[in-house]
């Protein structure tokens, strides 16, 4: 591993610091591209305009006029958080704004797989919609969006996925309306911006139609800011990049939840989680609230997941949130052994001192299809290689099929990746999609092979060596004055995540002592700068020499009533 420390442009800094901002603060900002104090404000009136986004008021003039008519809404739903909170901000937001029927309905992710398909669209027509609403799905859904059509309902796409390319085309859905910030037309700026917020910025887009049409007159306009806790959470949960504008959404989200302001059901996670609402991160949406909406998803029926943020009811919501608790248990179990199993598997293609394959792909009939992408996830961070996991379809007459799930890193566009192996050889991927970083893709099981090496091809002519390197971005050494729990609650309140990463300092400390706890963690007695601090490095088990250079976030530990810094190593410069 090699450890870098980030530059911190020296102007940018002494702007931020001269504005107020807390020194330490301004340090990390200007290090990750902020230049000005005015970028830091989170105001609900810094957010991107609706009118910027492509399709926003198409979007919002169909269904002023589908609700003008009485007709039915249906909101098809993605099965991750993502999905379920878009699905939870469009019924929320559409019945705020004067929907009288609205309806949802989340694929199962085994038997349905992934998107709006044929088959999905002929059930929500059986259900009497006559306007089919798509979350963070759709873009790539051309049968399906051609079914509904087809059936006599109206289709909106709302996505942020990449639009499906053929021959090197970009094709899109034959939908009445799209709106999607990485389609071709769309000159939005936040090209991240989860699926969540572009259904959230469709209900502003719509809220403003309904205005211009007089429907608010005489009385108190529905305000949608009491969506932002659902949105702040889909954001995060879906790990797409926090550039200004979804900071800005995050942050109005976690100032809600520290307020109180939120559904019954995020506070009944919250609670499910141990976690306390009043002190709410973004890493309390990424690792703790997170998980539990997506275990259902992965292992039972996102439907759990999705009427626990729609209910207003307080003990369904504590059941329903002890219900997903108990999913994410077992989906930990599950996800425990497939990981040691795929790592078994990825050990043997590496000899004994020997760099990995340039591109990793696993499968073993055992896997769970539910939790493949997250176990790729823990072997890419472990090999920092592209990294596909594979399991056999559960669905009825597909068990021939191979569900995967791949997690990239820098340097190596992986839905790309997937169209050029597509290229290369046709007919071996059925199905595929995703970002740069993640994806997914269905192959026949006979296919394997191929798929394996022509991965492993791609991988070797676009990732060199310097790539191949795993590097962690620090933030240089801690200034002692600052290793305080007060500022350890400084950094915890910001909006940290993909694209923004959390504070990671770094530099040589002295290792006094050193136990292993649970069997696999290190716990550590170190000296910095010359004085005493906790340490604990989760998931590693090999002694440190008694001088080393730890990269280690900033955390606080209380026993006996009393909080102290600890330091939560990331890795060592050996």
């Amino acid at each position: 591993m090699k450890i870098h420390v980030r530059d911190v442009p020296p102007r940018s800094a002494w702007a931020l610091q001269q504005a107020g901002v807390h020194p330490l603060l301004a340090q990390l900002y200007a290090a990750r591209g902020v230049r000005a104090a005015d970028e830091l404000d989170d105001g609900l009136a810094r957010l991107l305009p609706p009118t910027a986004l492509h399709g926003a008021a198409d979007a919002a003039r169909l269904l002023a006029d589908t609700m003008a008519a009485g007709k039915s809404i249906c909101i098809v739903a993605d099965y991750d958080c993502d999905g379920a909170t878009a699905c939870a901000v469009g019924l929320r937001g559409l019945r705020l704004l004067g929907a009288r029927n609205v309806s949802y309905l989340v694929p199962d992710r085994v038997i349905d797989g992934y998107g709006l398909t044929p088959p999905i669209a002929e059930r929500v027509k059986a259900g009497g919609a006559d306007l089919l609403v798509t979350v963070d799905n759709g873009i790539a859904s051309i049968d399906g969006v051609a079914r509904a059509k087809a059936l006599g309902m109206q289709v909106l796409v709302t996505d942020h996925h990449l639009p499906a390319l053929r021959d090197g085309q970009v094709l899109l859905p034959d939908a009445d309306v799209i709106v999607n910030p990485n389609q071709p037309a769309c000159s939005f700026e936040s090209k991240s911006i989860a699926g969540v917020g572009v259904m959230f910025y469709v209900l502003m887009a719509l809220r403003a139609e309904l205005r211009q049409r007089g429907q608010f007159e005489g009385q108190t306009e529905p305000r949608l800011d009491a969506l932002l806790p659902l949105v702040a959470l889909g954001t995060v949960a879906d790990v797409v990049k926090l550039d200004a504008n979804n900071r800005r959404l995050v942050a109005q989200g976690l100032k809600r939840i520290r307020q109180g302001q939120m559904s019954v059901g995020i506070a009944s996670l919250f609670r499910a989680a141990g976690r306390k609402a009043d002190a709410a991160t973004t890493f309390d949406f990424g690792f703790a609230l997170g998980p539990r909406i997506n275990a259902a998803g992965r292992l039972s029926d996102m439907t759990l997941g999705i009427e626990c943020l729609l209910t207003d009811d307080i003990a369904r919501a504590d059941e329903l949130a002890q219900m997903l608790d108990g999913i994410n248990r077992e989906r930990r179990d599950i996800e425990a052994g497939m990981r040691e199993q795929a790592q078994l598997a990825a050990d043997a293609m590496v000899d004994e001192d020997a760099e990995p394959p340039p591109a990793i792909a696993i499968f073993d009939p055992d896997f769970h299809e539910g939790v493949v992408g997250i176990v790729a996830s823990r072997i890419k961070d472990k090999l920092h290689r592209p990294t596909f996991v594979f399991a056999a379809s559960q669905a009825p007459g597909k068990e021939h099929e191979l569900k995967g799930s791949g997690r990239s890193i820098a340097g190596f566009h992986l839905r790309d990746a997937l169209d050029l192996v597509a290229k290369r050889h046709p007919g071996v991927l059925l199905r595929f999609g995703g970002h740069a970083m993640a994806a997914g893709c269905t192959l026949a099981e006979e296919n394997f092979d191929i798929f394996e090496q022509a991965l492993q091809q791609v991988a070797r002519e676009w990732l060199d060596a310097a790539t191949l390197t795993r590097r962690l971005d620090t933030d240089g050494p801690l200034p002692a004055e600052y290793r305080r729990t007060d500022v350890v609650d400084t950094l915890h309140k910001e909006v940290w995540g993909q694209g923004f990463a959390a504070p990671t300092f770094s530099e040589e400390v002295e290792v006094v002592s050193q136990r292993l706890v649970g069997e696999k963690h290190l716990s550590l007695k170190l000296k910095h700068q010359g004085q005493p601090v906790d340490g604990i490095w989760f998931g590693h088990t090999e002694a440190l020499p008694q001088r080393v250079t730890l990269a280690f976030r900033l955390d606080a530990d209380e026993w006996q009533g009393v909080r102290r810094v600890r330091f939560l190593v990331e890795g060592a410069e050996l």
